[in-house]
């Protein structure tokens, strides 16, 4: 198993209801990063339509696999890289969109997680997901989450009871809501001893919509390794893998979790 892995995010702007020009933006920033190395690049949350099309989720959402996966799918075969991201996703039931983070590889599409955990008007735009997947690689094994979730610590840990070493989060994050992103990132990485990229988006949309950007690579310490500070950046990191396990040993939280009796209590609540 390698022990170094360069991953990259791709911070950007998008143009609302444009995909032609979302994705045009998107190569760009996905042939820069692997002209510097990376094996993995994130893309932001609704990268291909911009977030506040709220009007125009049915017509804007996409099969899986669909134009936009197609896209990705030829990128990754091309340039030999995984690429995560997030659509809106239509699927077979009529009239329930869902915002929907997908993984691929040279291979083709990997796998896909649903959203679960809502923001705001999204519990009126999106159906909710049902599962926590874990994709293993065979150089790392990757789970998904998806924006407003970094603030939720049991999909996390979720993920990283079932293997999971690093945990990603396309983001279309606020930048009001800055100081929870801070804390939140780096949070999940302590205490799950996990890699984190964060990969958010920037601009305004709609005159109103302020996008945080911030885009982070956090190590299993919950250190910053790098963070994003423009519109259109790509930020990248080498993750030493052999951290993780040094990490979980050196505050062993995941040892010490008392599962039981923590299953217990949820279930009491």
């Amino acid at each position: 198993m390698d022990k170094v892995l360069r991953v990259a995010a791709a911070q950007m702007n998008c143009t609302l209801g444009d995909k032609e020009a979302n994705i045009r933006n998107a190569s760009k920033l996905i042939e820069q990063a692997v002209v510097q190395g990376a094996k993995l690049v994130v893309l932001p949350e609704l990268f291909n339509t911009g977030y506040r099309v709220e009007e125009q989720d049915m017509q804007l959402s996409e099969a899986i696999p669909g134009p936009t996966t197609d896209w990705l799918c030829a990128m990754s075969r091309k340039h030999q890289i995984y690429t995560v991201s997030c659509i809106l996703e239509k699927p077979s039931i009529e009239g329930v969109v869902f915002d929907t983070a997908i993984l691929t590889g040279p291979q083709g599409i990997i796998g896909t997680y649903r959203k679960i955990h809502l923001w705001d008007q999204e519990n009126t735009r999106f159906g909710k997901g049902k599962a926590f997947p874990v994709f293993d690689l065979g150089f790392v094994r990757i789970g998904l989450q998806i924006c407003y979730e970094v603030g939720f610590p049991e999909g996390a840990r979720i993920l990283t009871l079932r293997g999971a070493d690093l945990v990603i989060y396309p983001s279309a994050f606020g930048k009001a809501r800055l100081y929870a992103w801070d804390i939140a990132t780096r949070s999940r990485a302590l205490e799950n001893g996990t890699y984190v990229i964060a990969c958010n988006r920037s601009g305004v949309e709609r005159g109103e919509t302020v996008f945080g950007g911030s885009s982070r690579i956090v190590n299993p310490q919950g250190e910053v390794l790098v963070e994003a500070s423009r519109e259109d950046e790509v930020i990248l990191a080498d993750l030493d893998l052999s951290l993780i396990s040094k990490q979980r040993q050196t505050i062993p939280y995941l040892r010490d979790l008392n599962r039981a009796l923590i299953k217990e209590q949820l279930a009491n609540v």
